[in-house]
């Protein structure tokens, strides 16, 4: 399955949803993103499981440490020990302050740890930095990661 370049943004905040989505916008990221809202749903989504069948890998996963249903260090080991998902980049983007969290994500298999911006222009130029590092710098190996 090959990538399109886009972004599967896990995040449960309806409000965070809003203004990453319009950083972006601002930041002139036309990539096409993908939203999903808790642990589950983010794994059916990587996985190809129920409505998401036949989905082809993100370029990138900016996930949300705290989830409902499952926390987003949690995903991120299962992304991680899936042969289908363990190579696609994953940027936990989140509000923790926890040095703890950050510890964990990168033993868990996090390629990057980003704290969301609480000024909007400093998250429109986060969005801006993250796409172009993950979707124009960054080369994936395909095979493996895509499935085939």
């Amino acid at each position: 399955m090959p990538r399109d370049g886009h972004i599967l943004l896990v995040e449960d905040s309806p409000q965070d949803v809003e203004l990453i989505m319009l950083a972006l916008k601002e930041g002139k990221v036309v990539n096409h993103i993908d939203v999903v809202k808790d642990g589950p749903e983010a794994l059916a989504y990587l996985t190809g499981r129920g409505d998401h069948a036949g989905r082809d890998l993100p370029s990138v996963v900016l996930l949300d440490i705290n989830l409902p249903k499952m926390s987003g260090l949690d995903v991120l080991k299962e992304i991680r020990a899936n042969l289908r998902t363990r190579h696609v980049p994953v940027v936990m983007l989140t509000s923790s302050r926890q040095q703890e969290d950050m510890l964990r994500s990168y033993d868990l298999g996090a390629n990057s740890f980003v704290r969301k911006p609480v000024e909007f222009d400093k998250l429109v130029d986060a969005m801006q930095q993250l796409r172009l590092y993950w979707l124009l710098l960054n080369e994936l190996p395909y095979g493996e990661a895509a499935g085939g």
